[in-house]
């Protein structure tokens, strides 16, 4: 009897549980339902609307109308707007946010332009001596040894070379001077046996005018010479800290950028990482093209200064050189120089043929040294090469019509490898996780 009465209350216990299990189960049921997306196919009844479902095509009597529903407006006013004034308002707000960007941005670089330019100096300098320092690594120099001579052997090569320019400079200054001093007589002849026929006191009057303007003009002349002293400074400043900045970048380059790349979030690092090593490739194909192509327009035209006996045909050649760097208008205004001192040494008709070859070495590099060189990897429209020079002028002067056509490259291939849809590389030194096989 007692046993009987057990099995009952454990029966009922039984019982009551599976009640909550199964009660648990139809509750898990609905909420599962619920959060499930209508098939537009069913045909459920609403509890308090018993009967089948109208079908979504069903014109229901009585109903309020619906709103219409505009995937790209925010409230139900916007739809009101036409669709091409939401477009343009929507593309001037965003030009608007991007201009502001961008001047700021010029305006902060304008402000420390002391500091930026040594350091993009720095850069082209370090894309430069990169393959020099990777030699002396294969040969099993330390870093720092490899780095050291490499900087010390090009600083001295570039003062070697101005120590050279110097010299034949001051050794030709008495005869170009002399020879100056004819050229002027031989100009006043022809003022006034040309067409021009002005006599002795118009030339005279003309010489006091010039020499009074000079006198008026000594005040700008003395602030100048002040901004003069100024700028020296800054670029006695700016050179400790291009070589500075172009030791540590030929060091500790790799290690600087992985550590910009690591304040990035997880998932842009292979993309901008893939990016920043096609943009410094593309820096240093750049550099040496243009040192190679600096080189051969100083020797072609310093060949022809020589031929001629031009004075001054090495301090000539070297700059050309440097002119040569900024391209389409830099040894072209080199040249020029290199023209007027023929015209003062030699006459009109050897500055004519100096002049003549200036510009067939310019035709030559532009149709046959820049892309035969420089190649498709760097090719830049000329537009956007004069556009780039003329900017880089009015931000910071010769240094930054020097950088503007570097820096363009450079945007150019990242800004490309950044929009590929491409996966990157994995890079070499990524350390790859797999999962284990249970």
């Amino acid at each position: 009897m007692g046993g009987s009465k057990l099995r009952e209350v454990r029966l009922s216990r039984f019982e009551r549980m599976r009640g909550r299990l199964r009660r648990a189960y139809e509750s898990g049921r609905e909420s599962a339902r619920a959060r499930r997306p209508a098939d537009p196919d069913e045909r459920v009844a609403s509890p308090s609307s018993p009967g089948p479902a109208a079908p979504p095509t069903a014109t229901v009597v009585g109903a309020e109308p619906s709103a219409p529903v505009f995937a790209s407006t925010n409230s139900q006013d916007d739809g009101e707007v036409p669709h091409a004034l939401r477009l343009a308002a929507a593309w001037c707000w965003r030009l608007i946010v991007i201009g502001i960007v961008t001047w700021s941005l010029l305006k902060i670089v304008g402000t420390i332009r002391i500091v930026i330019i040594p350091l993009a100096v720095a850069l082209l300098l370090s894309a430069l001596l990169a393959p020099a320092v990777g030699w002396l690594l294969r040969a099993r120099l330390p870093r720092s040894l490899a780095t050291g001579v490499v900087l010390v052997g090009g600083l001295a090569a570039v003062i070697g070379t101005l120590t050279l320019v110097v010299n034949e400079f001051i050794q030709g200054v008495p005869e170009l001077s002399e020879k100056s001093s004819q050229g002027v007589r031989q100009i006043q002849d022809w003022l006034k046996t040309g067409p021009l026929h002005l006599s002795d006191g118009q030339l005279n009057r003309y010489i006091d005018e010039a020499q009074s303007w000079i006198n008026g003009n000594t005040e700008k002349f003395t602030s100048g010479a002040l901004n003069t002293a100024a700028t020296l400074a800054e670029v006695l400043t700016g050179t400790v800290l291009v070589l500075f900045a172009t030791f540590f970048f030929l060091r500790d380059g790799s290690n600087i950028w992985r550590f910009l790349v690591r304040l990035l979030p997880v998932k842009a690092r292979w993309k901008v990482d893939d990016a920043g090593r096609a943009s410094w490739a593309t820096l240093g194909a750049y550099v040496r093209a243009t040192v190679l192509v600096a080189f051969i327009d100083a020797v072609g035209i310093g060949i022809f200064l020589v031929i001629f006996d031009i004075p001054f045909a090495f301090p000539l050649a070297a700059l050309v050189f440097l002119g040569a760097f900024i391209p389409i208008v830099g040894a072209f205004l080199s040249g020029v120089v290199a023209v007027l001192v023929a015209l003062v040494d030699s006459g009109p008709v050897t500055a004519l043929i100096i002049l003549g070859v200036v510009i067939g070495v310019q035709q030559v590099e532009g149709h046959v040294l820049q892309p035969l060189i420089m190649g498709r990897a760097v090719a830049i429209h000329p537009l956007a090469v004069i556009i780039g020079i003329a900017a880089g002028v009015v931000l910071a002067g010769i240094a930054g019509a020097l950088v503007a056509v570097p820096l363009i490259a450079v945007l150019n291939t990242a800004i490309r490898r950044l929009a590929a849809r491409t996966v990157p590389d994995t890079p070499p030194d990524a350390v790859v996780v797999a999962s284990q096989a249970p």
